[in-house]
């Protein structure tokens, strides 16, 4: 294969875009398409995405194909940018078209509801001889987008497939690192947006820095102690895709877990609060489902149960706040 390679990117929504954006400023050949007909229309007519990451303009390298087919075919490594609680069927979809050796990178943060599953084991279950990476990290849309410094990580079972997706990615501003710990990369990127909802929902109600810290301390305490029981290695969590991730989700305004956490702080609706944001709020669905896997693997959650009562409408913000606060005295732990 040349150095250049043919890529695909399914998902146009602003972090699809941003990644499409970078691959092409790189010189690779990027095929970007999204479900979405009318959006598509747009992006070749405005050659930028004006809805997701405006004044952000395409260059000759990327394309925006009409059909799934047309960004599948032909294509070296696919990248998978759907939400995740729409990979399974985004998968299924490239499937017909995906040849054995072609590379699929999936870059959503979550957990699939009712099943539970990691998007790598939906990947696997799907198709068992994918060439999977999970790549993650700190990485707003909006600041990859116009070459803003930034560091992820890209995960495999295979580290020489990890190595190959580092390279293809790699610029002097998009930063990428490796590693074996599928498991630990992608519950750390599901489930900080569940604290970071948390810390939109602190900062929302007028509380401050050390109610914030806490709850960025404390909420990894509790990914991590999740993590590990489902088979992660607990150093990923003081890592990028860990404690990186979480920094810049639980306080920056690009965050729309944050922003719909402020909302609900400040009295809205939790629906309402999505609604508002007006683009996927990742955090809502994994937090039902991490509360489903803590029951499920008897792991003690308080924050996430405390998130889970109030963006279902069970219990009012400060009552969770005070339900945290009045917990049974303990020693810290980190797991």
């Amino acid at each position: 294969m040349s150095d250049f390679k043919k890529i695909g990117v399914i998902g146009a929504g602003s972090w699809g875009t941003a990644l499409a954006i970078t691959l092409s400023n790189k010189g690779h050949n990027v095929k970007i398409w999204d479900i979405d007909t009318q959006h598509v229309q747009a992006l070749k007519a405005n050659r930028e995405n004006r809805k997701y990451l405006p004044g952000v303009q395409f260059s000759e390298h990327l394309q925006v194909a009409e059909a799934l087919k047309d960004a599948v075919d032909g294509a070296e490594m696919i990248l998978f940018s759907a939400p995740a609680q729409h990979f399974r069927s985004a998968l299924e979809g490239a499937a017909p078209y995906m040849p054995k050796d072609i590379i699929a990178v999936n870059v959503a943060k979550g957990i699939e509801q009712k099943t539970l599953k990691r998007m790598s084991e939906i990947a696997y279950e799907k198709m068992p001889a994918i060439k999977y990476v999970a790549l993650s990290g700190p990485s707003h849309a909006e600041e990859v987008g116009v070459g803003q410094p930034t560091t992820v990580v890209a995960a495999s079972n295979d580290v020489e497939l990890a190595e190959v997706v580092q390279e293809i990615f790699m610029t002097d501003k998009f930063r990428v690192y490796t590693s074996r710990d599928v498991i630990g990369v992608e519950l750390g990127g599901a489930l900080k947006n569940i604290i970071a909802l948390g810390a939109g929902i602190s900062d929302g109600m007028g509380y401050g820095d050390n109610a914030k810290a806490a709850m960025m301390t404390r909420g990894m305490v509790e990914i991590a102690r999740l993590g590990v029981k489902l088979g992660a290695d607990i150093h990923t969590f003081s890592g990028l895709t860990g404690i990186g991730d979480l920094i810049v989700t639980c306080t920056s305004m690009h965050s729309r877990n944050r922003r719909c956490g402020i909302m609900i702080g400040e009295g809205m609706k939790p629906s309402e609060a999505v609604e508002k944001v007006g683009m996927v709020v990742e955090g809502m669905f994994t937090t039902e489902a991490a509360y489903e896997l803590a029951k499920r693997e008897g792991v003690e959650m308080p924050i996430t149960e405390g998130i889970y009562a109030v963006i279902n409408d069970k219990i009012d913000a400060r009552d969770a706040v005070n339900m945290l606060m009045t917990r049974d005295k303990k020693s810290e732990t980190v797991v």
